[in-house]
């Protein structure tokens, strides 16, 4: 084989325009939150306070509304909730049955926090609640509301000749009150 030592052939550039950077215009307006100030809020609704001592929520004093209120959950005033007895004595008679095997302990979900919800499931379920078969007896609730769209309630549970304590809080979040603490004694 012999090799070809030619030269590569020129080819001449062809005329071409020189390039040109154009910005092309936005059709739509600018956002209307552009330029507004942010600050960071806290993500949960856990309250900073700890279980034992309940107080005011930490947004109760919020009078100003921030660009993503119309996002995730929000806090609901006691006009727009239910009554809050009937909402914790259902709670209260759910959890017990649950805790003693007479309902699935999911049904509770929708009425509890996350906080709450992972404690029943993942907890030492109280003996008396699983024991015997003298019926399980809720006596009278008493409800108190310390601040707006918050509720403490506090029942008596009977089973044989015993009385054992309960107390939960309830949030008004979605219009619908959220169990986000409970102590079964």
């Amino acid at each position: 084989m012999t090799a070809s030592t030619s030269a590569p052939e020129q080819i001449a550039p062809a005329a071409r325009p020189p390039l040109r950077l154009v910005v092309v215009p936005t059709p739509q307006p600018p956002l209307q939150d552009e330029g507004l100030p942010l600050r960071l809020v806290h993500p949960g609704f856990a309250s900073p306070r700890p279980a034992h001592r309940p107080g005011p929520r930490p947004d109760a004093n919020r009078t100003t509304a921030r660009p993503d209120d119309d996002f995730g959950p929000s806090w609901s005033v006691r006009a727009e909730l239910p009554d809050a007895r009937d909402t914790g004595r259902r709670l209260i008679t759910c959890t017990l049955e649950a805790l003693a095997g007479r309902r699935p302990i999911t049904q509770v979900q929708s009425m509890t926090s996350l906080r709450v919800f992972t404690a029943l499931v993942e907890g030492r379920r109280p003996r008396w609640c699983t024991e015997g078969t003298a019926p399980l007896l809720v006596g009278r609730l008493h409800v108190c509301e310390p601040v707006d769209g918050v509720a403490e309630i506090s029942a008596v549970a009977r089973r044989g000749g015993r009385a054992h304590a309960i107390a939960a809080r309830l949030e008004g979040i979605d219009g619908r009150w959220r169990c986000t603490a409970l102590q079964i004694g």
